[in-house]
């Protein structure tokens, strides 16, 4: 499986201390290990999932699109696009979706 890391969610985690930046990784290996952890958006951000997890008592959103094989059990790629608090997270995201 190849999973990438685009710009906003590399960003996000370079700046992030060392005890987030362990929570998110643990997001990502439970992404990885079943990506349909997270909830389908509709509309504009069709196709996208988002998974929420608590760190500190705050609620993060990790935002990410994945495609599997025709026969749906092997996972072939994974693309982490963001992840932040909730304020202006789609807005933001909305953005960067365009933009590529």
């Amino acid at each position: 499986m190849r999973v990438t890391y685009k710009k906003p969610f590399a960003q996000f985690v370079k700046k992030s201390r060392k005890p987030l930046q362990l929570a998110i990784e643990d997001a990502v290996e439970a992404i990885c290990s079943n990506p349909r952890i997270g909830r389908q958006k509709v509309g504009d951000l069709h196709g996208v999932f988002v998974h929420k997890f608590l760190f500190n008592r705050q609620e993060l959103l990790v935002a990410y699109q994945f495609a599997y094989e025709t026969n749906q059990i092997n996972f072939v790629w994974i693309d982490f696009y963001q992840i932040g608090s909730h304020e202006n997270f789609y807005d933001q995201l909305k953005k960067f979706i365009r933009l590529t």
